[in-house]
């Protein structure tokens, strides 16, 4: 009986795996980047900061980790990316109005002081994202400048 429930566990998992293999190949995920049509232009520190922890998102500069080319990750980390460009894409900087820009870094300095960027879940997998209270201070220092 238990060598029996055990080979039904095994099946299970084989299937899965297979299932989830077969999705990977049917649902693909663009994992292109876009040109670049403009940046935004901030102090050396700003943009270091802006590179190293908001870019992989929010830019068409993406470096694709290798677990964006596995199901189900794959399909997490293509509609995190494409959400990110929606909201803020520093890629087409330029082909924001200067109200849009200023609101933007409004913003910027807002998600950065409550905790809200960068993503909670994003950090453990990216732990050179993760920002120093300094670095807090220097983005929001910045987004208060630019009002």
């Amino acid at each position: 009986m238990k060598r029996l429930h055990t080979q039904i566990i095994w099946r299970i998992v084989i299937a899965v795996v297979i299932l989830i293999g077969i999705l990977s190949v049917a649902i693909p995920i663009d994992r292109t980047n876009p040109p670049v049509t403009g940046t935004i232009e901030a102090p050396g520190k700003v943009m270091a900061i802006l590179h190293r922890s908001c870019y992989d998102c929010h830019s068409n500069e993406t470096k694709w980790p290798w677990y964006s080319y596995v199901a189900p990750a794959s399909w997490l980390v293509g509609k995190d990316v494409q959400d990110g460009r929606k909201h803020l894409n520093f890629s087409q900087w330029d082909t924001y109005s200067e109200k849009r820009r200023r609101h933007k870094i409004k913003e910027i300095g807002e998600e950065v002081a409550e905790g809200e960027m960068p993503l909670w879940f994003y950090v453990p997998l990216h732990a050179e994202a993760g920002l120093l209270p300094a670095d807090i201070e220097i983005l929001t220092a910045w987004s208060e400048s630019q009002q």
